[in-house]
């Protein structure tokens, strides 16, 4: 080196002995340069090992290691090794927002506060955020979305956005997407869709679904497709957020018509999509467009959500035999997908198949949950199993260590219930260890009204209105079950009660899928297009089935009216002119397939096991409960429903 500086010119030797200082004095210390390359590639122990040494020699880390290390605790460590770090940038770290270095302070102090919330400690997350000197873009957004995610803290977030905007911090497109969610009424949301309009933010594709899913939430679907068909461009995250949103308000046609649109401006559908329009199927009984859906979720061979999501609908619609195929192909089975067939199986009336597959489940090794076990009651309760049902319901604690809930518990009321013990389901209501709610004494209310007693229900019906007062279904059942009895006097005190509480009774609705549309038909509502066509068709069958011994079970009126107006009323309910329908459309071998938001009554019921003998034909009707399967003149419920 020294006779390399001979040769050097005096003014250049200097300049060079200057550099070599310099350089000397900017390598890293040994510590920190080895702390910098454990907080990349860690191990995150060895780099958290290192904070009191480094506070020993007096050193102080760099913010982006810190920065660095804060994100390695959150993948690997835990709340107590955060606030070891915290503790540490505090007192020898860039926590100081000021001055030369003030950017590292603050970018430390926001991945900490992001560290807090991912933790789940919100209230540590706002007190450092509370105490910060300086706070940026990315400061407020943290705090606003963990406040909007947070149970009972909406309004605080909302709250938060007010800060941020005295404060003169303008919120970005991540700010407004977390905050919409917080929006809980009309009022709030209008305000803040009309904030995000005036920023100029409302065309950002991730504002924009919020804003939809912010709507659909609400239950306002023209409000959330008002600002989907505002769009200047699509984006597949927009497509999906308004496909979800129609799915999960419940409406299905407007989902899959809007599935459609979306194949037909070009966009693939991706899982999030397929989920969405099989939940759709599923709601809408509508098979043909959910086989179409399986061909898309063919390419996805591994996803068990997708897997678990089509199996659902398969059962749902009905279609057990798409389901077993579906169920032995899936190349892995969870929880989930045992407890879909299980339940499945029960509703449509195979309670004996559900409990052969339980048994297999459990020889495979797969643990049940509480979701499974309800599946196994539901099959117990309706096929009339009562030992079963005991046993299963005294025994999963011991057996599987899952605490019976109040789903267990109402499944076990339902089969006493069913069973016709309505002594044994009251006496084990006033012994469960929970407070019973208003759903178990609505099942109570619903076996007392299949086994006519009256005395009982109006038991059930008073305990079900002290927890809810204006429930209309508590009524509907009670005055029914003395309509059952023709005690038209107590029928008409329970009807002039919701009178007097401007309630309404829903009548029967009943839809089927023809050719990919859905037909509602209304009890007693003959506005169909095709109305003369079906009653025509329904004269036929009654016709037909009158030879069979049909006789209009009239007692299923619950009005005190002449026998003329009973057999009419009977004739024109909602799964009646379905049926019609169904059996002027369908295809030579396809199942009629209805879906309906009532039980179904007796003499529909009858009507149905007829016409599938008279027509040669199957009839699939699911109400809210479960399916029937009418077939050569029997239904798969083996009339116990």
């Amino acid at each position: 080196m020294n006779s390399l500086f001979k040769r050097l010119p005096r003014n250049r030797l200097a300049a060079t002995r200057r550099s070599s200082r310099r350089l000397h004095h900017t390598q890293p210390h040994p510590l920190l340069a080895t702390f910098s390359r454990l907080c990349v590639e860690g191990p995150f122990r060895a780099a958290l090992a290192l904070l009191p040494d480094l506070a020993s020699a007096g050193l102080r880390a760099d913010p982006v290691s810190l920065t660095r290390l804060v994100k390695l605790c959150v993948r690997h460590g835990t709340a107590s090794d955060g606030r070891l770090i915290h503790r540490h940038v505090a007192d020898h770290g860039a926590l100081s927002h000021g001055g030369g270095g003030g950017g590292g302070g603050l970018f430390v102090s926001n991945s900490l506060v992001s560290m807090y919330v991912k933790f789940g400690l919100l209230d540590d997350a706002l007190s450092l955020f509370d105490g910060m000197p300086e706070r940026n873009v990315v400061t407020w957004t943290t705090v606003v979305a963990a406040l909007a995610n947070a149970d009972g803290r909406k309004e605080e977030a909302l709250r938060f956005l007010v800060a941020m905007r005295r404060d003169e911090v303008a919120p970005n497109a991540y700010t407004f997407s977390s905050v919409l969610g917080a929006c809980d009424t009309p009022g709030v949301l209008a305000a803040m869709h009309a904030s995000t309009v005036k920023v100029g933010l409302d065309s950002d594709v991730f504002v924009r679904s919020s804003l939809i899913d912010a709507y659909m939430k609400l239950g306002d679907l023209d409000g959330g497709r008002g600002v989907f068909d505002e769009m200047v461009t699509g984006d597949l995250v927009v497509w999906n957020s308004i496909i979800a949103g129609f799915a999960q308000s419940g409406d299905g046609a407007g989902a899959i018509e809007l599935f459609v649109r979306m194949k037909d401006a070009g966009f693939s559908a991706n899982q999030g999509t397929l989920t969405s329009v099989l939940r759709a199927c599923t709601g809408m009984v509508m098979l043909e467009v959910g086989r179409q859906v399986h061909a898309h979720v063919l390419k996805y061979e591994k996803d068990l959500i997708l897997h678990n999501a089509l199996l659902d609908m398969y059962c749902k619609c009905g279609s057990l035999p798409d389901a077993d195929a579906l169920f032995r192909r899936m190349p892995q089975r969870d929880v989930i997908s045992w407890s879909t067939m299980i339940s499945g199986l029960a509703q449509n009336g195979r309670s004996t198949e559900a409990l052969r597959v339980f048994d297999l489940m459990k020889s495979e090794g797969v643990t049940p949950n509480r979701i499974t076990l309800v599946g196994v009651l539901f099959a117990c309760s309706h096929a009339g199993l009562v030992e079963d049902g005991w046993y299963y319901f005294k025994s999963m604690e011991k057996l599987f260590g899952i605490r019976p809930e109040r789903e267990h518990h109402n499944c076990m009321v339902d089969l006493l219930g069913r069973a016709g013990k309505l002594d044994e389901a009251v006496e084990f209501i006033h012994e469960m260890s929970l407070d019973p709610d208003s759903v178990i004494w609505r099942t109570l209310l619903g076996a007392c009204r299949m086994h006519k007693n009256a005395n009982l229900a109006a038991y059930a019906a008073r305990e079900i209105l002290k927890l809810e007062p204006d429930d209309q279904g508590a009524r509907v059942l009670l005055s029914n079950t003395y309509a059952d009895l023709r005690q038209w006097t107590d029928a008409e005190k329970s009807w002039k009660a919701m009178r007097d509480r401007g309630m309404k009774k829903e009548p029967g609705r009943s839809w089927i899928e023809v050719e990919k549309q859905v037909h509602v038909f209304i009890a007693g509502d003959l506005s169909h297009p095709s109305s003369e066509s079906i009653v025509l068709e329904l004269n036929r069958l009654i016709g037909r089935i009158n030879a069979l011994g049909y006789v209009p079970q009239t007692e299923f009126v619950l009005q005190d009216l002449a026998i003329e107006q009973k057999e009419d009323l009977l004739k024109y309910h909602s799964e009646k002119l379905a049926i019609a329908f169904g059996t002027m459309h369908t295809m030579e071998g396809k199942p009629i397939r209805i879906m309906k938001n009532l039980r179904i009554c007796g003499d529909c019921h009858a009507f149905a096991k007829l016409v599938s003998k008279s027509e040669g034909k199957m009839i699939i009707i699911r109400d809210p409960v479960r399916f029937h399967h009418f077939q050569d003149g029997a239904c798969s419920c083996g009339d116990y429903w």
